[in-house]
């Protein structure tokens, strides 16, 4: 009995306008699949209280796909190429303006507001947000907010790539009170908050403890606000009057470094 003839296997054309079609097509699924990922992840990473350099990374990560992915899907299409390249550009092209002379008062004010603003903030020890926040967060959130408000305001790049850097670039108690970076610079008035001369700070300063473990701000006359573990929330107390653990403790004193533009 005869072998029964092989079965041909037939070869994917490359040329067939068909075997593309369904190649593109699923291409454009997936690609569009991922968009929706780096969308999605943009608008729910931030909801994480606590961004360290992975979450961060991650949220790059979303907003490169968020850039990226459109621009793929809409490639053949020279219109709408340009038109994303170009938007693309003009929301970019902020950060690479100019810097200027910030206005430390303007500044100061609006980070003073913030920090107010964000009272009664529960605590999560490494947070950075009004969904939690924690000692150093509390004063580098609010700094942050005013200076891209500031140079959003003002078209000041200085004040948005500072606001950008200061985002990347985490910074602890310890470190604000060593001048990481040179965020800060130190101050004269040392001692306990209770016990300090007030006459040298000016609203926005920091107070930081010697074991480099807490950070408060002031606020003027003799208030103080700070993100407390032992409260658990965002609070303004007085240094003097009010019983608070922290201001018993050797604190040292510090300035943002941008607040200090007047007193060149």
């Amino acid at each position: 009995m005869s072998k029964p003839p092989a079965k041909s296997v037939v070869e994917p054309n490359p040329m067939d306008p068909h075997s593309s079609e369904i190649g593109f097509s699923l291409w454009r699924r997936l690609l569009i699949i991922l968009t929706i990922g780096a969308v999605l992840g943009t608008l729910i990473i931030p909801f994480n209280p606590v961004m360290d350099k992975m979450y961060r990374l991650a949220f790059l990560a979303a907003l490169l796909g968020d850039w990226l992915g459109p621009l793929l899907l809409v490639w053949h299409r020279k219109p709408l190429r340009w038109g994303w390249l170009v938007a693309s550009f003009l929301l970019a092209m902020p950060f690479a303006l100019p810097g200027h002379r910030m206005n430390d008062v303007e500044l100061r004010d609006a980070y003073v507001l913030r920090m107010q603003e964000l009272s009664s903030t529960k605590y999560v020890w490494g947070g950075e947000s009004s969904r939690g926040i924690d000692c150093s967060g509390l004063p580098r959130k609010a700094l942050r907010d005013a200076l891209l408000s500031y140079g959003i305001r003002h078209c000041d790049g200085g004040a948005l790539r500072e606001f950008a850097g200061q985002w990347w670039f985490d910074a602890s108690a310890k470190a604000l009170g060593e001048g990481y970076r040179r965020y800060t610079v130190p101050l004269a008035p040392h001692g306990s908050i209770q016990q300090m001369d007030y006459s040298g700070l000016q609203p926005g300063d920091l107070a930081v403890t010697t074991s480099g473990v807490h950070i408060l701000a002031y606020l003027g006359g003799e208030m103080w606000i700070q993100a407390e573990p032992g409260i658990g929330a965002v609070a303004i107390l007085n240094g003097r009057h009010d019983p608070n653990v922290w201001f018993k403790q050797p604190v040292t004193t510090h300035r943002w470094s941008v607040l200090r533009h007047g007193e060149d």
